[in-house]
């Protein structure tokens, strides 16, 4: 690595050698999500050299007004109190500056996060991001350089250099090592045109990877698109995706609610052997826990909420159509047999409302063994049952036309209980627990469920519900102290919990649940009537 230097970037509102402290405040806040920053610190530089570049800052200034607008867009944040802006970056970030083209913050448990700024290009051959800083004419060049002659001079002096694997599960060792790196280099430019730009982009871009998980919906959602959106609603889809480890299906699977968080196509980072150039990156995405958004954390104060009603707008347009051509279709087929039939058609009544209940199936592992017999008890109580089978393969709009019409959800731990996200708030969710899983239940789904503003009801399987029950003893710890079993480790979890036990209801015992339910969608819907009513009253 080459000799480090301190180079001053052109800043915004800069005049007469000083700039807007605001403006700095803002820039470092919108990073600021742990309280701690970390950065690379290039050595302190001779007074000489510090005023000449202070003095050469006043020629760059104009260059970054072309793009004042974007950055705009990064630099919007404010904290939603009435602290200064100044005093609030001063106890945050008593050491920090906005003039390093490189930043990093590496303090989260989750997930780094490292920000660009300058005059960025992809290398994908090279797995690298660099930024080139613009060469500063009152110093010598390198031996043997004529710019105009198109001469360099020798290697590129490298100013910082990081190492990232934009993947927000960095506890795990094991799923990181699947993840590869990205090399993060700031450079100085001495000769532009050695560095061609393919293709121009005046927006921010994000660089993140769809490896790891991916391909577990759970993992997709809470590892993936919810953190997109925590690191990108604000810049109200001004915004490029770069992905690494990029999968076609996955951009398919969720190109309604991509299309949302920004306005242009995706970059597949490994197979796209161009050089895209952008003014600022972000590499990595921010995720504050399992299924779930800190408003507190993020610009506007956009809470879990705020993303459920995204996918609202994402799947919206698509569930209305199909409805259309539902109906179109049931109007042609009504009139076809009006027409075969010489007596007219007796007048239906509308049928009675009831509160609808899907059941979500599950194949392979927990699967609910007597989920027909669930289906039935559902019924006779009063519930209009739907059972649900998520596939990989299913669309999406079509499985949150389900759930977002439904009034109640059942399932037994497991991904596909992701889709919660999909239920309106006010609304029920059971989460069948089988032994060993308690913990898991409740902070992968129980608690997210609580947050989205669902009715959540947590049912532990007794011993005798669990397929587990036949295999032990009946006094086996495995059966009466699955926490023990759990210390073991994780395998030893996944073999004997996830892996190998079904779930057999006891229907009585359960009905409890369902009879809570019933009443609780009732009440609910008697609200909903009433406030409806109401509102018709004040209007008229």
């Amino acid at each position: 690595m080459g000799k480090h230097h301190r180079y001053h970037l052109p800043r915004k509102g800069e005049v007469n050698g000083e700039y807007d402290k605001d403006y700095a405040a803002t820039f470092l806040l919108e990073w600021g999500t742990t309280n701690y920053y970390k950065k690379t610190r290039p050595k302190v530089l001779p007074l000489l050299f510090i005023f000449s570049l202070v003095s050469c800052g006043l020629i760059l200034v104009p260059q970054l007004f072309s793009y004042s607008a974007t950055l705009s867009l990064l630099y919007s944040f404010r904290l939603g109190n009435d602290e200064p802006i100044s005093d609030q970056l001063a106890e945050a970030f008593p050491s920090s500056t906005a003039d390093e083209g490189l930043m990093c913050d590496r303090e989260a448990f989750r997930y780094d996060i490292c920000f660009m700024r300058g005059d960025i290009r992809t290398l994908s051959a090279a797995s690298s991001i660099i930024n080139y800083l613009p060469y500063e004419n009152d110093y010598e060049p390198p031996p043997f350089f004529d710019e105009d002659a198109g001469i360099g001079g020798g290697e590129e002096e490298e100013l910082q250099h990081e190492k990232i694997k934009p993947y927000s599960r960095k506890w795990e060792t094991r799923i990181m090592d699947t993840i590869p790196d990205l090399e993060l280099i700031v450079k100085k430019d001495y000769l532009t045109s050695r560095h061609a730009c393919d293709i121009h982009h005046s927006v921010p871009a994000v660089i993140f990877s769809t490896g790891g998980y991916t391909g577990n919906v759970y993992h997709e959602f809470s590892d993936g698109i919810i953190p997109l959106f925590i690191t990108t609603q604000h810049l109200k889809r001004k915004v490029v995706f770069v992905v690494t480890d990029y999968r076609r299906w996955w951009y398919t699977k969720y190109a309604d609610v991509l299309s949302l968080l920004s306005d242009y196509p995706p970059i597949d980072f490994n197979k796209d052997p161009k050089t895209h150039c952008f003014p600022e990156a972000i590499i990595g995405l921010k995720i504050h826990d399992d299924l779930t958004v800190n408003s507190s954390l993020v610009p506007g104060n956009k809470g879990i909420r705020d993303f459920r009603n995204l996918l609202d707008k994402a799947y919206g347009p698509r569930i209305r159509g199909l409805i259309q051509e539902e109906e179109r279709e049931a109007q042609l087929k009504l009139s076809n047999r009006s027409a075969l039939l010489t007596l007219p058609l007796e007048v239906q009544k509308p049928k009675k409302w009831k509160p609808k209940l899907v059941i979500i199936s599950r194949k392979g592992t927990r699967v609910l063994t007597n989920e027909a017999a669930l289906k039935k008890s559902a019924e006779e109580i009063g519930f209009e049952v739907e059972i649900l089978l998520p596939k990989p393969t299913t669309e999406l709009a079509m499985i949150y036309r389900v759930l977002n019409s439904s009034d109640v959800m059942i399932g037994v731990h497991g991904a596909a209980l992701t889709h919660l996200l999909f239920m309106r708030p006010g609304t029920v969710f059971i989460q069948i627990i089988p032994l060993g899983t308690d913990w898991a239940a409740n902070t992968y789904y129980g608690e997210p469920a609580i947050e989205l503003g669902l009715k959540y009801m947590g049912y532990e399987l007794h011993p005798k519900e669990s397929s587990l029950y036949n295999k032990y003893d009946e006094n086996h710890r495995v059966l009466t102290d699955p926490h023990s079993v759990n210390a073991l480790g994780w395998e030893l979890t996944k073999k004997i919990y996830l892996d190998g036990q079904n779930v057999i209801l006891n229907i009585l015992r359960f009905r409890k649940q369902l009879l809570q339910a019933y009443k609780y969608a009732i009440a609910n819907r008697t609200a909903m009537d009433t406030a409806v009513i109401s509102k018709a009253s004040a209007v008229s």
